[in-house]
C-alpha cells in the first residue's frame, strides 16, 4: 500500500500479547496514527514505544474503560478504524460505539455468539464490521476457502489449528501462549460444524483424532468458534466440515478431568484462575496449521492440503510469539487490504471472502508465506 498523506486513523482497544504487537506493527508501516487503550495506563503507554522506549510517530497511549458506552464513543470520534484485542465479552459495546461514530470496525473474537451480535449490526451499517480476523477463526478460513475453490460439489473441509509451547514441562504438555479466558471459553462452549450438509451443534472436546506433521504425531478435538462463518457460507455447499485443536497427546484427557470429574465447567472464572496461577506463560511456541478440502475437480474426487508450522520470531527488536505473530499479523493484514480497497468496504465481511493471493502478498500477511 502507497504510503498516504496523512497517517489513517486506527483506535487500538486492549494493549495485552496480541494488542501490543498490533500497535507496533500499525504504528511502524508508517500509516497508521494509533492510539492505543488499556485499562492500565502503563500497558498502552508501552505499546506504543519501540523496543528502546521510544514512541512511534503519530501514536500515543491512553488509559480509559473500554468497556464504558460514552468512553468509547468519545474516543471513538475521528478514528477511521476501531480494533478490537479486548476480551471477547467487550466486543459488543465496542462494535456498536464503532457503528455510532462511523468508523470501521475488526476484531479477534472466536465466540459465536459475539459474532452473531456483530453480524446484526453489520446488516445496515455505511462501513465495515470484520470479526473473527487472526488465525483462527481468520487465516484458517482464507486457506480453506482457497483450497475449496472449483470444487463442486464440495464434499468436506477440515481444519486444524494448533499453539504449542516448543518444551512442554508439565502433564498438560501446554503453556499458556494467549488469552486464558478464550481458551476456556473454546474448550467450555458448544462447536459448530457441518454434518452430511446440515449444521449441528458438537460437544467441545469430543471428536478425538491423531494427526501427523513433519513426523510428530498430535491429538486433535472439537473446540469452540474456529469455524468462523464457514459453517454459514458454506450450508448447503458442502457435506462436511469441521475445526479441531491440535495439542500434543494427553492433553485432552487432562482437560476433561478439570472440566468434567471436577466441574470446572460450571466455575470459568476458577478454571481461569487455576491455569493462570499454574500454568507458565511463554513465547517459545509453535502455531501449527493444517486444512484439507475434499471435492470433485474435472470429475474426479481431489484432495487439497494445506501445512504449515510458524516458530517464534524478532520483529522491531523484540522476540514474539508464534501466536502473537500469526494473530497479529492477521488483523493487520485484513486491516491494510481493507485500506487500500482490496475487500468489501461496507457491511458484514466474512474472512473466506478475503483472496489467499492479496492476504500472503500483503506486507503483514507475508509472516505467513
Amino acid at each position: 500500500m502507497t504510503s498516504p498523506s496523512a497517517p489513517i486513523p486506527v483506535l487500538v482497544l486492549g494493549t495485552g500479547k496480541i494488542g501490543r504487537l498490533v500497535c507496533q506493527l500499525l504504528a511502524e508501516s508508517g500509516d497508521y496514527a494509533v492510539t492505543a487503550v488499556d485499562l492500565q495506563a502503563a500497558m498502552a503507554d508501552a505499546a506504543i514505544r519501540d523496543a528502546a522506549g521510544r514512541p512511534y510517530p503519530h501514536a500515543q497511549g491512553v488509559g480509559a474503560d473500554f468497556t464504558d458506552p460514552a468512553t468509547l464513543v468519545r474516543l471513538g470520534e475521528g478514528q477511521r478504524y476501531i480494533v478490537s484485542c479486548a476480551p471477547f465479552h467487550c466486543n459488543l459495546t465496542i462494535a456498536e460505539a464503532a457503528k455510532v461514530v462511523g468508523a470501521h470496525y475488526l476484531d479477534l473474537t472466536e465466540d459465536v455468539a459475539t459474532t452473531k451480535g456483530v453480524m446484526r449490526l453489520a446488516e445496515d451499517a455505511s462501513t465495515a464490521f470484520i470479526p473473527q480476523c487472526g488465525l483462527a477463526p481468520g487465516f484458517i478460513s482464507i486457506v480453506a476457502a482457497h483450497l475449496a475453490a472449483g470444487m463442486e460439489p464440495l464434499e468436506r473441509v477440515h481444519l486444524r489449528v494448533g499453539a504449542l509451547p516448543l518444551h512442554p514441562r508439565n502433564r498438560l504438555k501446554y503453556n499458556l501462549t494467549w488469552s486464558t479466558e478464550g481458551l476456556v471459553n473454546e474448550y467450555c462452549n458448544p462447536c459448530e460444524a457441518v454434518v452430511d450438509g446440515r449444521m449441528v451443534t458438537v460437544p467441545p472436546l469430543e471428536g478425538l483424532e491423531t494427526i501427523t506433521l513433519d513426523g510428530e504425531t498430535y491429538e486433535a478435538f472439537n473446540t469452540s468458534g474456529g469455524l468462523g462463518t464457514l459453517a454459514d457460507t458454506w450450508l448447503g455447499k458442502v457435506k462436511q466440515a469441521d475445526y479441531k485443536t491440535l495439542r500434543y497427546p494427553g492433553h485432552r484427557d487432562l482437560v476433561a478431568f478439570l472440566l468434567e470429574d471436577l466441574r470446572f465447567k460450571e466455575d470459568r472464572a476458577g478454571l481461569k484462575a487455576l491455569l493462570e496461577r499454574s500454568v507458565p506463560h511463554t513465547t517459545e511456541d509453535q502455531v501449527l496449521i493444517y486444512v484439507s478440502a475434499v471435492g470433485y475437480l474435472g470429475g474426479s474426487l481431489s484432495e487439497r492440503t494445506y501445512a504449515h508450522k510458524m516458530r517464534s520470531r524478532p520483529l522491531g527488536g523484540r522476540v514474539w510469539g508464534a501466536i502473537q505473530v500469526s494473530t497479529a499479523s492477521g488483523i493487520c493484514a485484513v486491516l491494510d487490504l481493507h485500506a487500500a480497497g482490496r475487500i468489501q468496504q461496507r457491511g458484514l465481511v466474512r474472512q473466506e471472502t478475503i483472496a489467499y493471493s492479496d492476504f500472503i502478498a500483503n506486507r503483514f500477511g507475508m509472516a505467513y508465506a
